[in-house]
């Protein structure tokens, strides 16, 4: 007993020297006695907050908040003084210092895994103010009233939409398909986010990275009229479309994860290995040598959080998954596979979350994994006729080339293991 309390009370303290690190660092050049609290301040912190728990185990709860209460008082007053002093009125370290103090508590009471991981987040937030900061300027208001929209629309509509099927084959339900749509947003969400915070005029590489993530065939299209305008920046606009494409099988990846993890191990492998290759020649055709031409491609895309395309994708997501029931009903899991090659010409995030889905308990993994390998070949196949017919015939064959030897290998893995 004696022993878990010293490990607790050196948790405690710990997490203060960790939360005190970070602010004795951002306050390094004020000298002695101009700062309200630096390392050894929050160090201390921690430890009272342990401390204060241990006592209040041994005694009273009251004791735990009577330290609370003090501590906070003693330390607004001290940050107060230094506030009007340096006319800096932030309150960050007043909560700052009462976080420590309740996370040292909390180590003495609670589960110290749970301490350690909220003592990291605390720090991170605090040491990453000014990219925070960054971020939000870059952010325009309607990008903030659609992402709070659609919080508000998923945690207020959610509970209340139907959670079993509504049609009469027993396809759609209204609460999967809603989920599915956030989490396809939430990925493309990723990848805006990555575009706007690195912005779009860094480069093709970068913004082939971003815009795969956020939507690959719109940066085909994109990167195929700039190549259309200036022709002597093809093999360099070819290579971001080759990353956006790799960037694009390991977007599918992430989908199957979350929504059906078995399936994760059958496809990594093919997938893993074509989008090496769209790697490998994306990376080499953007190396200094290739740099010709455009440096800072504009990337239009859309905020994926914006109503009117959570609409548009949960519609899509929901004639994909009653086609797909449909069909195997029908036509058969051979059926399922010829959706699977039709729907991945337009879109391969749709037909990949339904067939995660019907992998999960309605059709044999090895189909679901068959059908997300065709969508995805599909959607290969024609982003290299748009790189045709957006853009000029070399930067086809550039990105054509490089995507049947991407597709060969991935075909190849998939047979080897048995497909």
């Amino acid at each position: 007993m004696t022993q878990e309390l010293f490990q607790r009370l050196g948790l405690a303290l710990a997490i203060g020297l960790l939360v005190g690190l970070e602010r004795g660092w951002k306050s390094r050049e004020e000298h002695e006695g101009e700062r309200a609290a630096g390392l050894r301040t929050y160090a201390l912190s921690g430890l009272l907050g342990g401390v204060s728990a241990a006592l209040a185990s041994l005694t009273s709860p009251i004791v735990l908040a009577a330290s609370l209460v003090a501590f906070t008082a003693a330390f607004a007053v001290f940050r107060w003084l230094e506030a009007v002093d340096e006319r800096d009125f932030s309150a960050t370290g007043i909560v700052a210092a009462i976080l420590t103090f309740l996370l040292g508590a909390y180590s003495v009471l609670g589960e110290m895994r749970v301490a350690v991981a909220a003592a990291v987040a605390t720090t991170l937030l605090l040491a990453l103010k000014q990219p925070l900061h960054r971020w939000v300027n870059r952010l325009s208001w309607e990008e903030i009233r659609a992402t709070l929209t659609l919080l508000a629309m998923t945690f207020l509509l959610l509970p209340v939409l139907p959670d079993r099927a509504v049609d009469p084959w027993g396809a759609l339900n209204p609460a999967e398909v809603w989920v599915l749509a956030i989490v396809l947003a939430a990925v493309s969400f990723a990848g805006y986010v990555a575009v706007r915070v690195l912005g779009e005029h860094r480069g093709v590489a970068a913004a082939g990275l971003a815009g795969g993530l956020a939507s690959s065939t719109a940066t085909t299209v994109t990167f195929a009229r700039l190549a259309r305008e200036q022709k002597d920046a093809e093999a360099l606009l070819a290579g971001g479309i080759l990353l956006a494409g790799a960037v694009m099988l390991a977007r599918i990846l992430v989908i199957v994860t979350v929504l059906n993890p078995d399936l994760v191990q059958r496809l990594a492998y093919p997938l893993g290995a074509a989008g090496a290759v769209f790697a490998v020649g994306g990376v080499y055709l953007v190396t200094p040598w290739n740099r010709i031409g455009p440096q800072s491609p504009n990337l239009a895309l859309t905020n994926p959080f914006e109503l009117g395309t959570v609409f548009k994708i949960a519609g899509v997501i929901a004639v994909i998954v009653l086609l797909a029931n449909l069909v195997t009903r029908t036509a058969g899991e051979g059926g399922l596979l010829a959706l699977a090659a039709a729907s991945g010409v337009a879109d391969v995030d749709a037909i990949t979350l339904s067939l995660a889905r019907l992998g999960l308990h309605e059709i044999d993994p090895r189909t679901a994994t068959l059908g997300i390998g065709i969508a995805a070949a599909t959607n290969t196949v024609a982003k290299s006729v748009m790189c045709g017919v957006f853009g000029t015939a070399r930067l086809a064959t550039i990105v054509g080339t490089v995507s049947v030897l991407a597709l060969a290998i991935g075909a190849i893995v998939m047979m080897t293991m048995g497909f």
